[in-house]
């Protein structure tokens, strides 16, 4: 496979696109060209929307990385032809007439479940517990406080967004697991990148190994793109 040099992350629910802050400059430093998606995250339609923008206007073959929610998006958005090949970490990966939510229905509990505090209009935030100690929790305690503080609340209905097509079926995949994750179970994320014979590697980190192992989720997205 030839190498690729277009790189386009996108960030999960609670988050926001400054969640790669720490990867970026890795990447960048290997000559890629990189953008972070800012996703809406008020339904899943304009979600993947956003990353359809970002692949048009990138010049050449892409890597669509996803993290968390975000799996679910780049496997909607992940059918354009650019899109040659795909990178989830710690993420949802669903296939067509699947969501998100009909996913994490479907898994063993996760803690992370009983700490989000949805608002009148129906968007879930997670409570302080949720991000310092189940979301974030081998971060320090100041980046703790700055992803709570910055947490991007995502509408539940977002959630429920079906894939019409599972881009993963055309593309090779990679699947990051974070053996400490407690939003997404690991062995449930082993058995969806099992699902998508993707090339799996661990990595003991939290639900954001972007912010506590930037160099080898960097590391692991280079490989994909080389």
């Amino acid at each position: 496979m030839a190498k690729i040099s277009n790189i386009i992350l996108v960030h999960g629910a609670w988050a926001d696109g400054s969640s790669w802050v720490k990867v970026l400059p890795l990447l960048a430093a290997q000559g890629m060209t990189v953008t972070a998606v800012q996703l809406p995250l008020t339904a899943f339609d304009a979600d993947v929307a956003a990353v359809r923008r970002a692949i048009a206007l990138a010049e050449g073959e892409v890597v669509l990385v996803g993290h968390s929610y975000a799996g679910a998006v780049i496997g909607e958005a992940g059918n354009d032809p650019k899109v040659a090949r795909m990178v989830y970490i710690d993420a949802f990966a669903p296939d067509a007439g699947e969501s998100a939510g009909s996913l994490f229905a479907q898994f063993e509990a996760a803690p992370l479940g009983a700490e989000l505090r949805p608002d009148a209009e129906g968007f879930l935030k997670l409570s302080r517990e949720g991000a310092f100690n189940l979301f974030a929790q081998d971060l320090d305690q100041s980046e703790k406080a700055a992803v709570y503080a910055t947490q991007g609340p995502i509408n539940g209905a977002a959630l429920g967004g079906t894939l019409t097509a599972a881009a993963w079926h055309d593309r090779p995949v990679f699947y990051m697991i974070g053996d400490q994750d407690h939003a997404i179970p690991p062995v449930e994320q082993a058995r969806m990148a099992t699902r998508m014979n993707a090339t799996i590697t661990h990595v003991q980190s939290s639900h954001v190994p972007m912010l506590s192992q930037p160099q080898a989720v960097a590391d692991f997205i280079l490989s994909a793109a080389a």
